[in-house]
């Protein structure tokens, strides 16, 4: 059928409804010669990141490394994802060192990981992930955008050749003391000539190989522009390791554990310690890192959706159920705990990937290198790595973006420009907090400001006042319905329309009953039209039923799930 897949949404007995699927060629190894090239880039944005984030966390080194690892070969495998990747999360840095710390051992800290994955999982049976659609496109758009100028602010540096602040640490107060501005002052005093050039180079090579004359040469549509980079800068840091002022220090390469035989290779896996079952410390901390996982998770799942160039949906339950299986398992081996993250995610859809085996094969790119290769990992300069992520940070923070949010109005723009703010000057979740607790108070204030429709084109003076109540009347309309009534002229006749009504808050039913005994006294008369308002019929049941051909259920009415 041309590639197509038949898709099962509903049955009933006698009765089965299906869709064909547009999206063609979508299976795990059919669109190969897209998701490798994709992989490679993915992979080599990891490598850093995955060591650098077990850097700032206080964590082995190598556990970074197997948390990628499970992130792509089992949670990729799990996953309904077709773009996101997984793997050590930044924004969970600060909590593994403060939980390290606390616990008193890695091993320890390794157990809770496993609990968090328990919970995760739970999470995912019980259906948490519909949290994730609870997310304004605002916020979401402005948390891409706050990463991007993130990782530009924070690759600057890098860029320069100092690297005190190790990669991942995407935090506004830094590891090394210092935060992401004071740190591009202090980078002048630290300039290295040689990694400059390797930059300049890399961003040469990425900028050319975006331009559509290139794109037309067969031969290097399978070559991505960030491998070239990559090996135009092992080969520039060969060639400058002779040269004074410009060989690059052990610090402004990779610098991933090295062992000396196979059996060294596994022997860096650590176990976590169960004997501390009875340790009410590990649960809290477990309890701290699945929540704080889990929304990370689905913030990185909502986003990777929005980038996606075939808007395909990711089913966020599954999600939340592979990320927890994906950390039990990084829990049993040693592993930090792992998330979906945006920088790969971002990296694997910008580099062209288009299933989940661009994901697998960056963890099997991972695990091999890891073991055969780490000696050509270690030549890889910072600095070529800053290029492709300076490169990655423009392209989530076109300014044609903020342009579009701006032309969207104030209701967008603001919460938008708020996420990003939050992001840069904060950390990722506290600025996508205040993103939402502005968009929030936005629709609170519209809530307030329409609690009731009135025609003023319609009325004429002397004939009744009608007002036209919403069908949400809510608490929060108390004191808008509180003023009108009470500025109601004497001798007026009101009549109070509740017959669209669905809701009417017991607070505003009061108002009303003191407004109609208080208008005796001013010769107002007052009409109710409609119901009590306390039609609290379920929307989305009402669709299953009349849509769906759901039965009615004879016990309690519960929503339908479409999740």
């Amino acid at each position: 059928m041309c590639g197509r897949q038949l898709k099962l949404i509903w049955s009933m007995p006698g009765k089965t409804i299906i869709y064909m699927n547009s999206q063609k060629n979508n299976g795990f190894f059919s669109n190969l010669r897209y998701d490798f090239p994709a992989s490679m880039v993915v992979f080599l944005v990891a490598v850093p990141l995955c060591l650098g984030i077990a850097l700032a966390s206080g964590a082995p080194l190598f556990s970074g490394v197997i948390a990628g690892m499970v992130g792509g070969l089992v949670v990729a495998l799990l996953s309904g994802s077709s773009l996101g990747v997984s793997g050590p999360a930044a924004g969970l840095a600060v909590i593994v060192l403060s939980s390290i710390q606390e616990l008193g051992t890695f091993e320890v800290f390794l157990f809770a990981v496993v609990i968090a994955g328990v919970i995760q999982l739970i999470l995912g049976i019980m259906k948490a992930g519909v949290i994730g659609y609870y997310f304004p496109s605002a916020v979401i758009k402005g948390m891409l955008s706050g990463i991007g100028i993130i990782i530009i602010l924070k690759q600057i540096p890098h860029a320069f050749g100092y690297d005190k602040d190790p990669e991942g640490d995407f935090a506004f107060f830094q590891q090394d003391g210092q935060n992401t501005f004071s740190e591009l002052t202090n980078m002048f005093n630290y300039i290295s000539p040689g990694a400059i050039i390797i930059t300049l180079v890399s961003l040469a090579i990425l900028i050319l190989w975006e331009r559509p004359f290139m794109k037309k040469i067969s031969a290097l549509k399978v070559i991505q522009g960030p491998l070239v980079a990559v090996i135009a800068g092992i080969g520039l840091n060969m060639a400058f390791s002779t040269t004074q002022g410009f060989s690059l220090r052990v610090d402004q390469v990779v610098n991933i554990p090295v062992p000396e035989t196979l059996a060294g290779f596994f022997g860096q896996f650590t176990f976590p310690d169960f004997s501390q079952w009875a340790n009410s410390q590990v649960y809290v901390i477990a309890l701290t890192i699945a929540v704080v996982a889990s929304l990370e998770t689905l913030l990185s799942v909502e986003a990777t959706d929005k980038l996606d160039p075939q808007k395909r949906v990711t089913p966020t339950n599954r999600e939340l159920m592979a990320q927890g299986a994906g950390n039990m398992i990084s829990g049993l081996i040693g592993g930090l705990p792992v998330t979906q993250v945006i920088v790969r995610s971002s990296a694997n859809i910008q580099s062209g990937g288009r299933t989940k085996a661009a994901a697998f094969i960056h963890g099997l790119l991972l695990l091999g290198s890891a073991m055969a290769i780490p000696h050509v990992l270690n030549m890889i300069p910072l600095a070529s790595l800053a290029a492709i992520l300076l490169v990655v940070g423009y392209k989530l923070a076109k300014p044609s973006l903020v342009k579009e949010m701006f032309g969207k109005g104030k209701s967008q723009f603001i919460p938008f420009v708020v996420t990003i703010v939050g992001i840069v000057f904060t950390d990722l979740l506290i600025g996508i907090a205040m993103g939402m607790v502005v968009a929030i108070m936005h629709i609170l204030w519209n809530n307030y400001k329409i609690p009731f429709h009135f025609d003023p084109d319609n009325y004429v003076k002397g004939e009744p006042i009608r007002i036209q109540f919403s069908e949400d009347v809510s608490f929060l309309n108390k004191a808008s319905i509180l003023q009108t009534l009470n500025h109601m002229p004497d001798n007026s006749h009101v009549i109070i329309d509740t017959s669209k009504t669905k809701n009417l808050h017991p607070d505003v039913q009061e108002i009303i009953d003191d407004f109609k005994q208080n208008a005796t006294t001013r010769d107002i008369t007052v009409e109710i039209e409609g119901g009590s308002g306390r039609n609290r019929q379920n929307p989305v049941e009402q669709f299953g039923q009349a849509v769906l051909d759901q039965p009615v259920s004879k016990k309690k009415k519960k929503p339908v799930s479409f999740l």
